[in-house]
Parts: C-alpha cells; sequence; structure tokens
C-alpha cells in the first residue's frame, strides 16, 4: 500500500538515513495530514527515486524521520521542455501546474519584443512546479530557469534537439512523423501579443524548428501550452 503522503526531498535518500523535514513540510505532515509518531508516508527525488519513511519524533517545529525502503525506482521519462514567454500570474500557475502534470522536464523562460510581463518569479514558480510533481505522483521535478532572451535561446539551441513551434499560420499538424525517437523536444510558445515578424523569421528559419499547428483557432498562450504538452507527451508514449 502505498504511504498517504509524499514530499520532494531534495538531498541525498538512502536506507537508514535520520533527517528532518524543513518547517513548511512539517506543518503539512503534523497539521494538514496529521500523521502522528511511527506513521509512514514517502519522500522522493529524480537522483534516488521515492522512499518509505516513517516519523520517529517532533523536534520543537520540525518532524525528525527515518528513511526505511525503496518504494519506486527513478523511471525513464519523455525529454520534453517548455520554452514560454511570462504571462499573467493566474494563467502562467495554471500553466506550470498543468505541464508538469503532463510531463514537461525543463521550463525555460523567454523575454520576447511583445512580452507583456517581463520577468518571472522562480521561487514562485519553483513551488507550483514542486506541489504540481508532488500531487500528480512524479519522481522527477522539473528545473525552471532564469529569463533570457529568444535570440539568446535560438543561438545556444542544442543541436541534437528539435524545437516545435506551435505556429496558427503552419498548415502541418502530423506529429507523429516528426516526433525523435530520443533526443529532447522543446516546445516554443509565444507572447500574449505573438511573436513579431522579425522573432517568427528567426524562428522558422533556425534549422532545429519543426512548425506545427494546434488548432485552427487562436489559442490563449496558457491553453496553448498544455495542448502542445498534451499531444507530444502522448505520442511519445506510444514509441
Amino acid at each position: 500500500m502505498a504511504p498517504k503522503a509524499r514530499l520532494f526531498y531534495p538531498k541525498e535518500l538512502k536506507s537508514g538515513l535520520i533527517s528532518k523535514l524543513s518547517e513548511n513540510q512539517s506543518h503539512y505532515i503534523k497539521n494538514v495530514m496529521r500523521l502522528k509518531v511511527g506513521e509512514k508516508f514517502s519522500l522522493f527525488n529524480s537522483s534516488n527515486g521515492e522512499w518509505n519513511v516513517i516519523v520517529i519524533s517532533y523536534i520543537n517545529s520540525l518532524i525528525e524521520f527515518k528513511v526505511e525502503q525503496l518504494f519506486r525506482s527513478k523511471i525513464k521519462e519523455n525529454n520534453l521542455w517548455l520554452a514560454f514567454s511570462p504571462i499573467k500570474k493566474i494563467a502562467q500557475d495554471l500553466m506550470l501546474q498543468k505541464t508538469t502534470e503532463l510531463g514537461i522536464q525543463k521550463f525555460i523562460p523567454l523575454l520576447c519584443e511583445r512580452s507583456v510581463v517581463r520577468e518571472i518569479n522562480i521561487k514562485r514558480a519553483e513551488k507550483i512546479i514542486i506541489e504540481a510533481s508532488q500531487q500528480s505522483n512524479r519522481i522527477s521535478v522539473p528545473e525552471i530557469y532564469r529569463i533570457e532572451t529568444l535570440q539568446k535561446f535560438l543561438k545556444k539551441f542544442p543541436q541534437n534537439s528539435s524545437l516545435v513551434f506551435c505556429d496558427i499560420n503552419s498548415d502541418f499538424n502530423d506529429i507523429k512523423k516528426i516526433l525523435p525517437a530520443k533526443n529532447s523536444i522543446c516546445i516554443l510558445i509565444g507572447p500574449e501579443g505573438d511573436f513579431s515578424e522579425a522573432e517568427r523569421q528567426l524562428i522558422v528559419d533556425h534549422k532545429k524548428t519543426i512548425s506545427i499547428s494546434l488548432a485552427n483557432n487562436i489559442l490563449r498562450a496558457e491553453t496553448a501550452a498544455i495542448a502542445a504538452t498534451t499531444i507530444l507527451s502522448y505520442n511519445l508514449n506510444l514509441k
């Protein structure tokens, strides 16, 4: 039977380890999940997998735990990234949450000419991503990078990766014909005001770009990100 609570733990996990949770995590286990000494939950990270642990004591406001045994080994996941221009807070929170649930491994915020929001709160984004990973039963937690310009992103884009440009002007939508079997795939979503013509040309001319159409309608940025992640994840899982 799976433990009833699971938390991301960034440090090393191994059998017999005794350590403490953070104050926020301790509050969650004690006051939200109401676990008592002797009861179990699980801790996970992408390096060590997921482990059953037991509450051994409450020390001031912190929970002391002991790692028992490996519950679930780390698994191979699709190497799917999302490059996006920051959008308004509520919409962006939703986008980060849902695309984490769907399997995004890396989030790359981009500053574009028409970006309405021109910065991103990394700590807030990390909190949403971790919570979404905990709730969706993922073992890995996606990385989120600091914001960079679209031009810099395109210039250093990896040679062995594919850049999937979600473009309403494209007439191509047969994803199965273009998906590589092993390499990383990066979804590229434009800002709320769309890319400028100069930016669009840079993207289309990039040798790693694959332009696809998601729908006949104009999609909001968060809708496009969730739709593209769903479509690509589904097709990658068929391979």
